[in-house]
């Protein structure tokens, strides 16, 4: 534990913390985020809204507006993102992913699935999907099983957790602990046995592995880059993952997603009722009258 009884060394605990997190910080968010470059196939420069690389325990969070594209790229091919993702113009909607798996019959998400609100409404889908493990399941790390893990688990330290992250980044807007729910996990998957057990799938890490979503509503994302809490390895790892995001078109009325099942046609349906104001109501989710 470092002292902090005085202010001269205070100042030095302040100091050596500063210098920990910058260097575990790989990159500054691209600023304009129009001068990104590399950019996937089709997207101009002039379109990006955000472009950041997150390292092991980097968070970030950004509003997107309906149609954006958000695409997370595993650089190193071991990266661990934990999404949350909220309605940004009224937070108290918010991901559900016990709806999310389901209203969808599916509790392993991939291409052409939805992210789904408490209110029957989708506020992310799944375009393209170039890993195929992901977890539903297990929720974000917290302090005390990094602490099991690695020995630390504080927000401020070598091995930050996943739950600490999503409320630094909430506190941005106007938001706290209390609003975190059950998140998603990309990158890392988790299986159920046919006795009920929840079995992390371990396997060879693959570069350049890439996530595409589309905003369906106007959406706060939260994301964090920390380990998955089942991953049973010794070291905290998280390697770099590229957050891009762009302007893009709304679903039409013939996109495959949208149509891909009676159940995420009314999911898709209960958010064009939302903002056309002729909601009456979707208490019921998507299978709901």
């Amino acid at each position: 534990m470092s002292d902090t009884s005085t202010p001269l060394a205070a100042r030095e605990h302040a100091r050596a913390q500063a210098e920990s997190e910058a260097a575990r910080v790989l990159a500054k968010p691209t600023i304009p985020a129009t001068d990104a470059k590399d950019l996937p196939a089709g997207v101009d420069a002039s379109e990006v809204v955000w472009d950041q690389v997150l390292g092991p325990g980097d968070y970030a969070s950004a509003v997107l507006e309906r149609g954006s594209r958000l695409r997370l790229l595993d650089l190193e091919g071991d990266a661990s993102v934990s999404l949350l993702a909220y309605n940004a113009d009224d937070t108290q909607e918010r991901i559900n992913t016990a709806d999310t798996v389901k209203v969808q019959w599916q509790a392993y998400l991939g291409e052409g699935s939805l992210l789904l609100s408490d209110m029957g409404r989708v506020l992310l889908s799944i375009l393209e999907d170039g890993c195929g493990h992901h977890d539903t399941f297990c929720g974000a790390s917290s302090e005390r099983s990094n602490a099991a893990r690695y020995g630390h688990g504080g927000n401020h330290g070598p091995h930050p957790n996943a739950r600490d992250r999503f409320t630094l980044a909430l506190t941005k807007h106007g938001l706290g602990k209390r609003d975190l729910c059950p998140n998603v996990n990309l990158f890392k998957g988790v299986r159920v046995d046919d006795a009920g057990n929840l079995l992390f799938e371990e396997r060879a890490p693959a570069p350049g592995q890439a996530l595409t979503l589309r905003a369906e509503m106007r959406v706060l994302v939260v994301l964090v880059n920390a380990p998955h809490v089942l991953d049973p390895r010794p070291e905290y790892t998280a390697t770099p993952v590229r957050v891009t995001a762009w302007a893009g078109e709304l679903a039409p009325l013939d996109d495959p997603v949208r149509n891909s099942s009676p159940e995420r046609l009314r999911a898709f349906e209960n958010v064009e009722a939302y903002y056309a104001g002729t909601d009456v109501g979707t208490s019921g989710g998507p299978h709901g009258g």
